[in-house]
Formats: structure tokens, C-alpha cells, sequence
């Protein structure tokens, strides 16, 4: 229960840092987006990775070759979706999600908020770590398609370059104060 011998721990240690190895390998080969926290895809990859390594160290009936050939096939797939999805919009709309527009203007979206679960305190906290305290100084508050909540200040051009891949206002939150526009960006 609590030892099972020495051959079980010499195999962890030999396979452990084999496996390593090969991971290491594979993913500076892979480039550094294989890692990347971009979406809720590439979070998935990883916690792949993570499962299939711990699954080679731990489990006497998966081969070394067996989870080097696994960890290498899961990469692989993560460059081909990645490589695909730079070249393809479809693709991309299929595997990333898009930002959300949370707080325009400095008037909270509670119609959005409620849809992305995400609450007031969950955006001031995040204001307060960039290091922004009026709410009313911000242009937009996005939760992007990593799960990180992003705020743009307010500035001249109304931060319309930053907030050109999020969707527009549609409408006006109906308890959000203030005047609806045509603008192509919020």
C-alpha cells in the first residue's frame, strides 16, 4: 500500500525523465503557441498533455513508446488545428470563441454579464488589477477568448483599433443610460 518495491519507482524515475525529454522536444518543436493559453482549446491540449504524461509515468500497462507516440500525436494535432485556423475562418469560428463586450462606456452590460457569468465584482477586481480605479474613465471592458477580462481606457479614437474584432453593440443594454449609435465599433 505504501511501497510496492524498488522496480516501480526505478521505472517512474527512467520513463519520468524520458518522457520529459521527448515532451520537451516536441514541444520546442512545435512552437510556442502549442502552450499558449488563446482559448479554451489550447487549454484542453494542455490539460491533455499533462493527463497523458502523468498516465506514461504512472501506469505499468502504457509503454514508453506507446505515450511518446500519444504525446506527439497530440501536438501534432494542436499545430494542424492552429495552422488551420490562422488560414481558416471557419475553422477558427469552430475552435475559438469570440470576445465579449462586458462594460461600454463605463455603464455595466448586465444583459451580457449574465450570459458570460461573469458578475460586477468579478470586473471591478479586474479593473483594480490594471490598476484602474474609476469606472467611468474605462471605453470597454472585454472578456476575451481566454477567460481574461481586458479594459481599454477611455481615449481619443474611443479605443475603436482595440475593440475592432469585438462584436459591436447591437443595442444598448436596456439598463444601461446613454444614447445608441451607428458606429461600426462599440
Amino acid at each position: 500500500m505504501f511501497f510496492d518495491g524498488w522496480s516501480g519507482l526505478v521505472r517512474v524515475l527512467v520513463v519520468g525523465v524520458l518522457a520529459y525529454i521527448a515532451l520537451v522536444l516536441l514541444l520546442r518543436v512545435s512552437g510556442k503557441r502549442t502552450l499558449s493559453k488563446m482559448n479554451a482549446f489550447d487549454l484542453v491540449v494542455t490539460v491533455a498533455l499533462g493527463s497523458t504524461l502523468a498516465t506514461v509515468l504512472l501506469s505499468e500497462s502504457v509503454a514508453l513508446a506507446e505515450g511518446i507516440f500519444a504525446l506527439g500525436l497530440l501536438v501534432l494535432l494542436q499545430f494542424l488545428i492552429t495552422w488551420a485556423s490562422v488560414r481558416s475562418p471557419r475553422i477558427q469560428a469552430l475552435v475559438k470563441a469570440e470576445p465579449s463586450l462586458l462594460l461600454h462606456r463605463g455603464h455595466f452590460l448586465h444583459e451580457a454579464m449574465r450570459a458570460q457569468r461573469v458578475t460586477e465584482a468579478e470586473i471591478r477586481a479586474a479593473l483594480r488589477a490594471q490598476g484602474i480605479g474609476d469606472v467611468s474613465s474605462v471605453e470597454a471592458v472585454v472578456l476575451e477568448t481566454d477567460g481574461t477580462i481586458s479594459a481599454v481606457p477611455n481615449s481619443p479614437d474611443n479605443g475603436s483599433s482595440s475593440l475592432a474584432n469585438v462584436p459591436k453593440l447591437t443595442a444598448v443594454d436596456e439598463t444601461t443610460p446613454g444614447p445608441r449609435t451607428g458606429r461600426n465599433t462599440p
